[in-house]
């Protein structure tokens, strides 16, 4: 399409969750409560692993790190939903604004997707090669993943979109809460096979190869748990997976559906998955590593008591 025929969109508009009075008042009501445990939970994680020095191990490290993502992951959107939701069920936000949030909404999933891959090798070489662990996993080794990892996923999310910016025809009402680059792609003009296709194979790479990874990865841990004789080491041992394995089923599941699903997923199902992945999960990984792990259960009652005899 030709440059004459293109209006500059300088903002967008959000049609956000519900144009209903008192759906919205719920939805207020909920998300500021999830979010605000979301905040509290991690940080309160983050802080007893900092805090405790038999934690201080590769294992809680990259505990951390997702706690630290969820954090970010979160803050991306909920604040702008909250407040949209409050004045009236949607919202304006700037070209620039709406470009940020994509970006960083890309760049932190893309983050976790590969930090939950990072966390079951954990897991696989601290129960399969118990011997070599901490050889394998030295600081050192974490610290530089740790730099890859980020570093790659911030290049990753931002370097396709500035080498081919979007381009808009006039038509800024985005049919979300949030800039989900999906939801822009409805809005963007000319060819957009470009984005599809990167956006598949960055799917591919970040989604599909690090599930894969961590199947395979759980593959080898259940074989070496099955060589242990006792019931009770074994239990043991598969207790550390159990937490990690329900927060990929739940990010990998409605990663999988939005990104790698049918390219016609309604506006509404896409909105459904982003709450899941973007408010849901965040709030529940604490949750989830609090109650399912004996080592931060005590880690908490012991830190709490402490503070409670000052």
């Amino acid at each position: 399409m030709e440059d004459g025929n293109q209006t500059l969109v300088k903002e967008f508009i959000l049609t956000g969750l519900s144009q209903n009075q008192g759906t919205r008042i719920i939805l207020f009501i909920l998300f500021s409560v999830t979010y605000s445990l979301t905040i509290v939970g991690n940080i309160i994680l983050i802080c007893v692993v900092l805090v405790s020095r038999g934690m201080h191990t590769p294992m809680y490290y990259f505990l951390c790190n997702l706690s630290f993502l969820d954090l970010f992951y979160s803050s991306t959107t909920v604040p702008k939903m909250l407040v949209d939701t409050f004045s009236g069920g949607g919202g304006r936000i700037s070209f620039l604004g709406c470009m940020i949030q994509m970006s960083m909404g890309l760049f932190l999933g893309e983050t976790e997707c590969i930090l939950l891959a990072v966390m079951a090798y954990d897991r696989y070489v601290a129960i399969c090669l118990p011997l070599r662990y901490m050889v394998i996993m030295s600081w050192r080794i974490c610290k530089n993943i740790t730099v890859v990892l980020w570093l790659g996923s911030l290049l990753l999310a931002t370097v396709p979109m500035m080498s081919r910016p979007f381009s808009f025809c006039g038509e800024n009402k985005i049919n979300h809460f949030t800039c989900e680059i999906l939801a822009l792609l409805k809005l963007a003009c000319g060819d957009i096979s470009f984005y599809q296709k990167t956006i598949f194979f960055i799917s591919l790479f970040t989604i599909l190869s690090p599930f894969a990874f961590i199947g395979a990865s759980y593959l080898c841990i259940i074989r070496s748990l099955l060589k242990i004789q006792s019931v009770s080491g074994r239990s043991k041992a598969f207790s550390t997976c159990v937490s990690h394995l329900t927060v990929v089923f739940m990010f990998y599941g409605t990663s999988i559906t939005m990104y790698m699903g049918s390219k016609n997923n309604s506006s509404a199902n896409q909105k459904f998955v982003s709450i899941i992945y973007g408010i849901v999960t965040p709030v529940l990984n604490p949750l989830i590593y609090s109650l399912r792990n004996g080592e931060v259960k005590r880690a908490l009652r012991k830190m709490f008591s402490k503070k409670l005899e000052r």
